[in-house]
This record gives C-alpha cells, sequence and structure tokens, in this order.
C-alpha cells in the first residue's frame, strides 16, 4: 500500500510499520495521544496509593502544555502553526526532554512509569517530527475516531466465515468511510452506487462512482 509512496506517516509504536517506511524513505511521524494515554495509566495505578503529586501528573500536565498551543492554533494556516510551534511548542519539547533524562533512569523500568517512559525515549524522534512541518499532527486521534465505529462494534463481526468474506466486508467499511470523509450520506451514496453499478462497462464508469468523484446534487434520489 505504501509503494511508490514519499511524505510522511502518521501510527502508534507498531513495529510493522518501520521496515515499509525504511524502504520507502518515508518518514514516521509518532502520536502524543498514545504517548499521554501511558501516563494516565501510570497515573490512576498511583492514585489509590498517595495524593501527592508524582512524575506522572507532571508528564501529563507538560504534555497538556503541547495540547493547549495545538488548541490555539487549530484554525491557523500550516505556515503559522510551523512558526507557533518553533515558537511555543519546541520550549515545552526541551523542557519534557530535560525531565525525561533525568527521570527515565532513576525509575523501575518495568512498572507503568516506567514502560511510559521508555515508550517517550524509543518515540521521541517520531514524536517531535510535526514541529517540522505546519501540515501535520500532533497525533493519529482523526483516523482513530474514523474506525471507532467499527472497533465499538467489533464483536457484531468478530467472526468471517471465509478469507473472501473478511475482505469483503473491509472494502465495504472502507467504502463508507470514505463516503463520509468526502461529505456523502453512506445510506444515500450507497443506493446510489447499487443503482448505477450495474449499468458500468468499463473501469472509467466505475471510477466515477468513488465516493471523491461523486457530487451530493448529481446523486439521484427516488
Amino acid at each position: 500500500m505504501l509503494a511508490g509512496y514519499g511524505g510522511y506517516l502518521q501510527t502508534d509504536d507498531y513495529a510493522g510499520y518501520n521496515a515499509a517506511c525504511a524502504e520507502n524513505s518515508i518518514t514516521q511521524l509518532g502520536c502524543w495521544a498514545h504517548a499521554r494515554r501511558k501516563f494516565i495509566d501510570a497515573q490512576k495505578a498511583t492514585l489509590s496509593k498517595h495524593k501527592k503529586t508524582g512524575k506522572a501528573d507532571l508528564a501529563i500536565s507538560l504534555i497538556g502544555k503541547l495540547y493547549a498551543v495545538e488548541k490555539q492554533i487549530k484554525e491557523h494556516s500550516a505556515e503559522e502553526k510551523y512558526i507557533a510551534r518553533q515558537q511555543q511548542a519546541i520550549p515545552i519539547l526541551t523542557a519534557i526532554r530535560q525531565w525525561l533524562d533525568k527521570t527515565l533512569h532513576s525509575t523501575l523500568p518495568k512498572g507503568l512509569l516506567g514502560k511510559a517512559l521508555s515508550y517517550l525515549e524509543k518515540n521521541w524522534k517520531k514524536l517531535t517530527v510535526y514541529t517540522e512541518d505546519g501540515r501535520l499532527s500532533i497525533d493519529n486521534n482523526p483516523a482513530e475516531n474514523a474506525i471507532r465505529p467499527f472497533v465499538v462494534g467489533r464483536k457484531n463481526w468478530l467472526f468471517s466465515a471465509t478469507v473472501r468474506g473478511a475482505k469483503s466486508s473491509a472494502n465495504l467499511y472502507g467504502l463508507i468511510e470514505t463516503a463520509k470523509a468526502n461529505g456523502l450520506e453512506p445510506y444515500t451514496y450507497l443506493r446510489h452506487v447499487f443503482k448505477e453499478l450495474p449499468k458500468a462497462a468499463s473501469v472509467d464508469d466505475v471510477e466515477v462512482l468513488l465516493p471523491w468523484n461523486v457530487n451530493t446534487q448529481t446523486i439521484a434520489v427516488d
């Protein structure tokens, strides 16, 4: 899927992406939401033990400052975002890095906090890439939100009788989400596709029905 692509790819820490990105000279982009989530898990684990502010709380607070910058520049242009991140986010990242260097080796590695720190250390380069280009995002939450409807309902389609059935389901889910991403109401769009697809006599006829080629004004409503 990534063959011939050049640019950025934003993912979690799944190692399977590393080789694909290296082979295609793709710059990997980390996700601060995943990093923050691990510190939140560590924070929850310590809440029942004591009420003092701990290392996890400090990490969450610093990461929160990065998100505060993003909230402030959400509607800005890519160029404006780049400038704001250089001026505001970079100093925060420097503070986080200094805190990480000081804290990493004084924390037990097998605990939740140790694992959160190790994740941060391992992915640091990927996590800071977003400051290099205003078009980039601090996390991949938009992608996760797009697949959430299927994740929430996965028990409804947990078992597929055949590999072909699973692939067909994946194709249909992908088509629906792509339609939504292109501003189409899924049910209306699918009715349009199922009505017009039997008439298709060439690849061009099929491509006309792809979500990004369909105008909501041209969909016939019975």
